[in-house]
């Protein structure tokens, strides 16, 4: 197939995703005027589930003019040579195969943040803002920026760099050592993340002693979870929406508890949250879902490799010379379609799994403190009560609210 076949596949697959997002968006957002389900009438006042759906029609206009900006800018870049001005630049700068891939994605990687941060910026200080959910700073929010920069320069950067070398040793078998090296650092964030990356961005404190640590601790001894790490991360320095997750294997693992989940719920209900994280453990869900991951990660390289050394790929996105870094930025624009299809398969393992850490919950705790919390929940973050069923199976990697009380109340739907 030549470049220009390939071009013009690339610009199909861009506007195809553009128009599928959008009108699966445009359903969604037809079911924000629904009235509230007969098992969530109590979770809204009148004003404030009308406070909430002018929240949700906020952000889908939002995102409305995020994807016709992104769009927009996507394509002129791909019809201007953008990608053929960035390569030569960074060939201007050095000779080294190694230097200019760091440069080449370095610069499309930084100009892709710079171009969508008033986006962000504009969700975080007039959309979250005016709804009383922000707690951010701009200098916090300029921060995280450099942060996430020098995080993406490290880690990304390092990872980069070894495929590239891995290239230039092993040619088209490159993507064994490569696939070596993604499930090494797959597996070490896994465990280390919230030692090494969260404390960059918030602090981290122990769970003070008292009757909700004691709680925590005679549920998990209880269930025969050992558990001697339970943090609490200061979420309020930028949000009010509170979450709680697990993290870590053996000795290593915890959990970590926003402090505004503690402020909005019960303690009870806070326990009923600690025994759906330890449901994901006890269930396998976290090391399946490494599994999954290092293993589509592996077929993906494997098809890279098929076609890396091809030169119409590196081609087709414009570029006057072929090399690795186009090849890989053609095959990641090309392969796209199938990144889609692969995350609606993992959210349905991931909304399967919520369902199995809920009865988890229920079983070894309560379901009532669990459905209370969770209605607390999405009440507090204007959670969306009425999504279209085209949304979910696409995007969502939890069930609905409503089908979650369904499930704790009657049994897992089929």
């Amino acid at each position: 197939m030549s470049a220009q076949s390939l071009f013009y596949i690339i610009i199909a697959i861009v506007i195809i995703d553009y128009l599928s997002d959008r009108i699966i968006s445009h359903l969604n957002a037809q079911k924000f005027d629904d009235p509230i389900p007969e098992d969530l009438k109590d979770l809204y006042q009148e004003q404030e589930y009308k406070r909430s759906q002018a929240y949700k029609m906020e952000n889908y206009r939002l995102s409305n003019m995020a994807a016709k900006y992104l769009l927009f800018i996507t394509i002129a870049f791909l019809m201007l040579d953008g990608f053929d001005m960035v390569d030569r630049w960074a060939r201007e700068i050095t000779s080294n195969a190694t230097y200019i891939t760091l440069i080449f994605f370095g610069i499309i990687s930084w100009g892709s943040d710079i171009l969508t941060t008033p986006i962000s910026f504009y969700q975080t200080f007039v959309i979250e803002q005016k709804y009383g959910f922000n707690k951010s700073s701009i200098k916090t929010f300029i921060l995280d920026k450099i942060k996430g920069w020098i995080l993406m320069a490290i880690l990304g950067g390092g990872i980069l760099a070894l495929f590239v070398w891995f290239y230039q040793i092993a040619g088209d078998t490159f993507w064994l050592y490569a696939w070596g090296i993604v499930g090494v650092f797959t597996l070490f964030i896994h465990m280390f993340y919230s030692q090494l990356i969260v404390p960059l961005f918030n602090k981290q404190s122990p769970l003070e002693e008292g009757s909700l640590k004691t709680k925590l601790q005679a549920y998990a001894s209880k269930v025969g979870f050992h558990l001697e790490n339970i943090f609490v991360i200061d979420g309020s320095k930028r949000s009010t929406k509170a979450n709680a997750y697990f993290s870590g294997f053996g000795k290593q693992k915890r959990i970590t508890l926003y402090d505004t989940l503690i402020e909005d719920l019960e303690e009870e209900e806070i326990v009923a949250v600690l025994a759906h994280e330890v449901g994901h453990y006890k269930r396998k869900h976290i090391i399946f879902n490494i599994i999954a991951s290092i293993a589509l990660t592996g077929v993906s390289l494997y098809i890279l490799s098929l076609c890396i050394s091809i030169p119409e790929l590196s081609l087709a996105i414009g570029v006057s010379k072929s090399s690795f870094h186009a090849g890989l930025m053609a095959f990641g624009l090309l392969y796209s379609p199938m990144t889609v299809l692969t995350s609606i398969v993992m959210n349905y393992f991931s909304r399967k799994f919520e369902y199995q850490a809920d009865n988890y919950a229920k079983q070894t705790y309560a379901a009532q403190p669990l459905i209370t919390s969770l209605k607390k929940l999405s009440r507090t973050n204007l959670s969306n009560l009425t999504p279209h069923p085209a949304y979910v199976f696409v995007n969502y990697s939890h069930p609905t609210l409503l089908q979650r009380i369904k499930n704790l109340k009657f049994g897992t739907p089929k």
